[in-house]
């Protein structure tokens, strides 16, 4: 391997199914801009295997302050369970590393812009993992919708209908908000509405409602909402836990055509179909053909992206206001769905309740000694 005069020093922090399955293998992919280093994980055993998987002289500890202090890596990859996201990520901020951390990037509004503020005080980026924005078919869907060459937005349907069982929630940390920050919506739905959002823009206004159908959890698991974007679309999102067939699903409907978007946990060209409207010329429609680069959403894309960034020190992709939208938008769902009210994009602050927490204390969803 050839080094690169901007190869980066990599540490990961976590060592589970998500790092090895997908944070490594996105490493390998980079391996001329990237070097992986170290590894901390609190479970030795873990860890040694780890090690073992990744090759060569990556160091390893169990301590992310010891990691820090020996290390200096460049860009963390975090992949530990969603209660240690913002402090995780703060620490990497603090000691010069930029961060891509796996969603949700913190439990609430009130924890994302502590974030915000470690970012603007080291001069470093922390973007969370949103790779489905990255395919080649992503690309291509939101430049035809952005650019008009769908027409207008009109109609949207957001669809995560997956099935999770006893055994899943078995996981301490599970099903709860102070180990979650949510349920589906948070940890499951987030990754298609964030593209819908992403596709469509900003939203104005949500209405929603979640339940406890199942699962004996805190949290929801299922939730559905109604919304209005700024450019006049309504769609419909629906988060599910519940769904025996599986599947992941954005269709949006322009006034020339229909674009859908149908996979499970990840994408390709050939999952996204165009349908022209009755008075578009073939040729018109020709054009809206996906590209004959056919790149996957993976955290390979995301990675290549965030390392771009990096060498031009510009602000990545997925981080900042971008990703605070998305959070936003799952406070706003939450609110809506627990007070029963329409919620209005920019009304979560400071002194909401549900800045400071998901469940906004409400007294039918707020953690209990019971559920403790």
């Amino acid at each position: 391997m050839s080094p690169h005069q901007n190869r980066r020093r990599v540490a990961v922090i976590g060592t589970g199914a998500i790092v090895s399955g997908s944070h490594l293998p996105a490493l390998t992919a980079h391996a001329d801009r990237a070097e992986l280093v170290a590894a901390v994980d609190v479970d030795q055993g873990r860890l040694d295997a780890f090690r073992e998987l990744a090759g060569g002289e990556v160091a390893g500890y169990t301590s992310v302050d010891a990691l820090l202090d020996a290390v200096h890596p460049d860009l963390v990859l975090i992949g530990t369970p969603p209660s240690l996201h913002r402090e995780q990520t703060v620490a990497a901020l603090k000691a010069g590393a930029w961060v891509l951390c796996e969603k949700p990037l913190c439990l609430s509004l009130a924890e994302y812009d502590e974030i915000a503020a470690a970012e603007e005080a080291s001069g470093g980026y922390a973007p969370v993992v949103f790779q489905h924005r990255y395919g080649s078919g992503a690309v291509h869907a939101r430049e035809l919708i952005t650019g008009g060459a769908l027409g207008a937005p009109l109609v949207a349907h957001c669809q995560t209908t997956w099935h999770r069982d006893a055994a899943y929630y078995a996981v301490p940390w599970r099903g709860t908000w102070a180990g979650e920050g949510g349920g589906p919506t948070m940890g499951h739905g987030i990754h298609q509405y964030d593209l819908l959002l992403h596709l469509l823009g900003p939203w104005t206004e949500i209405r929603a409602m979640a339940a406890r159908l199942v699962h004996d959890t805190e949290s929801e698991d299922v939730s559905t909402a109604l919304v209005r974007f700024a450019n006049g679309a309504l769609a419909t999102v629906v988060n599910s836990v519940l769904s025996p067939h599986e599947v992941s699903r954005i269709r949006v409907d322009c006034a020339d055509a229909t674009v859908e978007l149908t996979h499970l946990y990840g994408h390709r060209n050939e999952d996204w179909v165009y349908t022209p409207a009755p008075h578009v010329p073939a040729d018109r429609a020709a054009a809206w053909r996906t590209p004959d680069a056919d790149v996957p959403s993976s955290h390979t894309a995301q990675l290549g992206a965030l390392l771009d960034a990096l060498d031009n020190g510009a602000r990545p992709p997925g981080s900042g206001p971008d990703a605070r939208a998305t959070l936003e938008f799952a406070a706003a769902l939450y609110k809506s769905a627990f007070t029963g009210r329409p919620v209005h994009a920019g009304e979560i602050g400071p002194g909401d309740p549900y800045y400071a927490a998901m469940h906004g204390d409400h007294p039918h969803w707020a953690p209990t000694e019971e559920r403790a």
